[in-house]
C-alpha cells in the first residue's frame, strides 16, 4: 500500500471525519458495506499515465502486447485493467498479452529496465523518472485522460451519518470552501506553497524545486474547481470500473455514492 494505513479503514473506525480517496477505492469500499459518500471533488482531471521508455519502440497502446507494464495495486489497478479490457489485450502475459508487474510507489522498474512502461502521476513519478536521468524526449506517455479511461482521483469523502447532522453539514461546507480557497491560493502562489510544505517537512527530504513543480502540476488537475463534483465524470468513472474485465472493482452501479449537499451549502 502507498501508506501504512488505508483512508476508508480510518474513517470506518472513527479515526477521521473526512478522508481523501480516489473514487475507485471509495466505490469499492462502499460496495463492501462502508457507507462512504463523496462530498467534494477537488481534482477535476486525472493525473495518471503510463510512461514508457522510447527505446522500447512503443508508440501506441497496441504496442503493449508482449511487454511488461508496471501497475499500482490497492484499487489503482482498475483503470488499467479496464483499459486493457477495452483494447482486448489479456493481462496474463504471453506474446499477445501484457505481463503486469506489481509496482511499488517508485520508478525503479523503468530505470532498471524491469518494465517497458510504468504507472506515473503527472505531478510526481513522471518527474522522478526525469530526475533519475531519463530526459523527457526519451519517454513516451499515455495519459489516461487522453485514452478515455480516466477515473476520478482525489475527492473528499465522509460517512453517510455525517450528512444527517446539520451542524456537521455546516462545518463540512466551511471546510470544503476553505480547502478550495487554499488550492486556488497555492496554484497562484506555488513558491509560497512549496515553502509551507518544506517548513513542515520533518524528514528534510523534500526540495523547493520538486514541491513547486508538484504544486504547478496539481494546479492543472484542480483547474479552477470550487470542489463541486461533475456528475458526468463520476458516471464515466463508474462505467470504466464496471467494464474492468472479469474482475471489476464494483459489480453494480452505486446508489447515493455522491452528494451535492455540501457544495450547495457552501455556495449559500
Amino acid at each position: 500500500e502507498k501508506f501504512s494505513f488505508c483512508p476508508p479503514q480510518v474513517i470506518a473506525g472513527g479515526g477521521a471525519d473526512v478522508v481523501v480517496d480516489w473514487m475507485p477505492s471509495a466505490l469499492a469500499t462502499r460496495e463492501k458495506g462502508v457507507p462512504l459518500v463523496n462530498i467534494a471533488q477537488p481534482f477535476k482531471k486525472s493525473g495518471m499515465m503510463l510512461t514508457c521508455r522510447k527505446d522500447t519502440n512503443i508508440t501506441k497502446p497496441e504496442d503493449f502486447r508482449g511487454r511488461t507494464l508496471g501497475v499500482w495495486f490497492g484499487g489503482n489497478e482498475y483503470p488499467f485493467l479496464s483499459w486493457m479490457s477495452h483494447l482486448k489485450i489479456p493481462t496474463e502475459g504471453g506474446k499477445d498479452g501484457v505481463t503486469v508487474l506489481k509496482q511499488g510507489f517508485n520508478v525503479d522498474p523503468l530505470i532498471q529496465k524491469q518494465a517497458d512502461c510504468i504507472s506515473t502521476m503527472t505531478y510526481n513519478e513522471y518527474w522522478q523518472v526525469i530526475d533519475a536521468g531519463i530526459p523527457a524526449d526519451q519517454l513516451v506517455v499515455f495519459p489516461y485522460e487522453e485514452q478515455g479511461v480516466a477515473t476520478l482521483e482525489d475527492g473528499l469523502y465522509v460517512l453517510e451519518k455525517s450528512l444527517d447532522d446539520p451542524a456537521m453539514v455546516d462545518k463540512l461546507a466551511r471546510f470544503v470552501r476553505a480547502s478550495m480557497k487554499g488550492w486556488k491560493y497555492a496554484s497562484e502562489n506555488p513558491g509560497e506553497a512549496a515553502d509551507i510544505v518544506l517548513d513542515n517537512d520533518a524528514s528534510g527530504a523534500q526540495t523547493k524545486e520538486v514541491q513547486e513543480r508538484m504544486v504547478k502540476e496539481i494546479g492543472k488537475l484542480v483547474d479552477g474547481s470550487d470542489g463541486t463534483l461533475d456528475v458526468a465524470a463520476a458516471d464515466r468513472t463508474v462505467e470504466t470500473l464496471l467494464g474492468g474485465g472479469s474482475d471489476p472493482v464494483i459489480t453494480k452501479k452505486p446508489e447515493g455514492a455522491w452528494t451535492a449537499k455540501i457544495t450547495d451549502a457552501m455556495k449559500k
